[in-house]
């Protein structure tokens, strides 16, 4: 975080957060006993702790993108996470955060849009909703993405090797796994979750994320298989991906998708690229996530 970002607190009696402006990150979720739920972003592990991914999830081939005959270079799941939110509201239990375009992301993103973040507390359930508007005069192609970094283990005294991520319905599909460049390989893999149930090991990433492109559920409730837990809920996102550092990183990413890396050796335009939405000129999309401590 640079020294220009502000920090935000919201709370409510079972839980607390600050929200940084930069990348409208939630940060520093803990309980009411000031437990702490969500990675602190060390930098010698990894910095993030909730970043944002907008307007693309993962990589581009060749690290950009075509739109209309142009090609537009972008970093991995887009700018959002190192650009500067206005605060449009900020209460004892809320914050709204907005972020619009500036010359800097037209050269990557030549679109008139709004990505308005808020961040709501209601008792034991922190609710993530962002609002992307199309205020430009052609359809936007729009990708999104959430990517909370959880505590693993969690601080309720049951050792890490006990977690699970355990999925609302069986899911039985092959997943999809990355190469070293971050594009999405052509060749589904079996699923490592046995009916509903994933163990949690870090020996499942050292290929990187899990990909579940071909998702049935649209909420996991992950923890030990004793004590509290956390329920994730993701409607509307059709991909969920999991990831950690291997080699006893102590955090797990749930991350709802719309939207993932390119495939290896895509070169078609934007509009194409797997999980990419439409934004008509003047309407907007809604993409939420809830986490709600379970004890």
């Amino acid at each position: 975080m640079t020294d220009s970002s502000q920090r935000l607190h919201i709370a409510s009696a079972a839980l607390s957060a600050d929200v940084a402006t930069l990348g409208a990150e939630l940060q520093n979720l803990s309980d009411a006993d000031g437990r702490r739920l969500q990675w602190d972003g060390d930098p010698a592990v990894w910095s993030g702790r909730a970043p944002l991914l907008f307007p693309i999830v993962g990589m581009l081939a060749g690290g950009a993108y075509r739109f209309d005959g142009r090609r537009y270079a972008m970093p991995k799941h887009g700018f959002a996470r190192h650009a500067t939110f206005d605060v449009v509201s900020h209460a004892a239990g809320s914050a709204v955060l907005r972020l619009q375009p500036d010359p800097s992301t037209r050269a990557m993103y030549p679109f008139e849009f709004q990505l308005d973040v808020a961040i709501t507390m209601l008792d034991a359930c922190v609710t993530l909703t962002a609002t992307i508007a199309n205020h430009d005069s052609r359809p936007m192609p729009v990708s999104f993405g959430f990517h909370p970094a959880l505590c693993w283990p969690l601080p309720f005294g049951e050792p890490r090797r006990d977690h699970v991520v355990r999925f609302a319905d069986n899911e039985p599909a092959m997943i999809r796994r990355i190469d070293a460049g971050g594009l999405l390989l052509p060749t589904p893999q079996p699923t490592p979750v046995d009916g509903d149930v994933l163990v949690l090991r870090d020996a499942l990433f050292v290929d990187d994320a899990l990909i579940f492109d071909r998702l049935t559920s649209r909420r996991v409730t992950y923890g030990a298989r004793r004590g509290p837990r956390l329920r994730v809920t993701f409607e509307g996102f059709p991909m969920l991906g999991i990831w950690t550092k291997p080699g006893s990183a102590g955090f797990i990413c749930i991350e709802p998708w719309q939207g993932c890396a390119d495939p290896v050796g895509y070169d078609g335009d934007i509009r194409d690229k797997p999980g990419v939405v439409m934004i008509e000129p003047g309407l907007s999309r809604v993409f939420a996530m809830t986490i709600a401590l379970e004890t």
